[in-house]
């Protein structure tokens, strides 16, 4: 069964058939290789328990809140914001691109959002400050994964759904150190990158210029306060605050900014409906595939081959790092994690990692697949953005990539990273 069921569901996605599709066809080639089969009802019955959860409910809303922010031109505003603290380090636009990045992401939650916002403004502007193209491309992409890491993430409530039983707001919790750290390490890569080949610091800013940029940045950014700080405080759940942020996102793009008119919301509220379909969609697909990997006991299988080859549970580990950065490379994010959590997720808590913990790893470790050919959809549309050739862009980013790669391994190894803040509210 197991055989027909990966063979068949290669060979769907090189016919390119859409993952959800996929992944629900190679599970009926599955149940009907069985000499005793299943029946085949149980297929609608695991997808519609699935996608019958409350906590989804937030996915719609976040999904929303992110198409009001970026048609809302608020990415210039969280630009302004991030040049007046970082922008008079030397490489200054860089370490703007990123500090913008992590703030747009504490937003969207989107790395395509992010690329598709932060860098459509600072490529260009980058490029005719003097910063070469494949760095402004490679600063680009790299840090627009950190959306992902930093709460609220699309990502992080997929992992929870697929992985059962685990908290989407301990995952939002739990990203904000890790993706932190992330643009901490790429500003530190920026800065040496910029001292070698002489990029300049950006000039200071007239103080009410400053004072301006800053009250206009703080309202978007009020977003990222109601979504953690509701949570933090108890006030509401991460649906609830999901609304919220949806309202919110609402208002101050329809009436304070009006840069999103009236005319314009069904076209939004079209597009956030179909990613919700389609996220919903696979959500539910990933029930069926988990239940048919516990079915043949394939987690345990693999189990015990990784456990064949070794016992030490830092290798056992890194095996499963690489592994990942492997998919990275040939698969998105969401299909990853609906494939992958239910194979590695025992296997990590039988290492004594927290299934929190494993959520930020994998969701870190496949992100750094977002700007590594050959699929890298954020690299392709960033390098669109820039013009500048693939192979280019991904020789740039190597330097970028060593600094996530090592704050991964920081995450694998010391659980203190991601599990300090959601333990304080335990």
């Amino acid at each position: 069964m197991i055989v027909v069921l990966f063979v068949s569901l290669v060979i769907f996605i090189l016919l390119e058939m859409p993952v959800a599709y996929a992944i629900v066809l190679s599970s009926v080639c599955a149940i009907l290789s069985l000499d005793s089969p299943l029946p085949l009802t149980l297929i609608v019955q695991k997808i519609f328990n699935g996608v019958d959860s409350f906590p989804l409910m937030c996915i719609p809303f976040f999904v929303l809140a992110g198409e009001f922010m970026s048609a809302g031109n608020i990415s210039q505003k969280l630009i302004n914001v991030a040049n007046i603290f970082v922008g008079r380090i030397r490489g200054g636009l860089a370490h703007v691109n990123i500090l913008a990045s992590m703030l747009f992401g504490g937003v969207s939650g989107s790395a395509t959002a992010d690329v598709s916002s932060i860098g459509t403004i600072l490529i260009p502007t980058m490029n005719k400050a003097g910063y070469q193209k494949d760095f402004s491309v490679a600063v680009t992409a790299t840090s627009a994964t950190i959306g992902i890491i930093i709460p609220p993430s699309n990502a992080m409530i997929v992992y929870a759904m697929v992985a059962g039983s685990v908290s989407i707001s301990g995952m939002f919790l739990a990203g904000v150190i890790p993706g932190i750290l992330v643009g901490l390490s790429l500003m530190v890569v920026a800065y040496i990158i910029s001292v070698k080949r002489g990029y300049k610091a950006e000039k200071g800013r007239p103080f009410n210029e400053i004072v301006r940029s800053i009250i206009e940045g703080i309202i978007p950014l009020f977003t990222f306060v109601i979504i953690l700080g509701g949570i933090l405080g108890g006030i509401f759940t991460p649906t609830e605050s999901a609304v919220i942020a949806a309202f919110y996102s609402f208002i101050i793009s329809v009436f304070l900014y009006k840069s999103v008119k009236f005319k314009d919301i069904p076209k939004m509220l079209y597009k956030s409906a179909l990613t919700t379909a389609a996220v919903l969609f696979l959500i539910g697909a990933s029930s069926i595939f988990g239940f048919l990997l516990a079915y043949a006991h394939v987690p345990q299988v693999i189990a015990d081959f990784m456990f064949s080859i070794t016992t030490n549970e830092h290798l056992l580990i890194l095996m499963m790092f690489l592994i990942f950065l492997i998919v990275g490379t040939v698969m998105d994010l969401t299909p990853a994690l609906i494939i992958f959590v239910p194979i590695f997720l025992p296997i990590a808590n039988q290492l004594g990692m927290d299934s929190v913990q494993f959520g930020i790893f994998i969701i870190m470790s496949l992100a750094i697949g977002l700007y590594t050919p050959p699929v890298g959809a954020v690299l392709f549309i960033t390098c669109g953005i820039g013009e500048v050739p693939i192979q280019k862009a991904a020789k740039a980013v190597l330097p970028f990539m060593i600094a996530m790669v090592a704050i991964v391994l920081m995450v694998m190894y010391i659980p203190a990273i991601t599990m300090a803040i959601p333990n304080m509210f335990n």
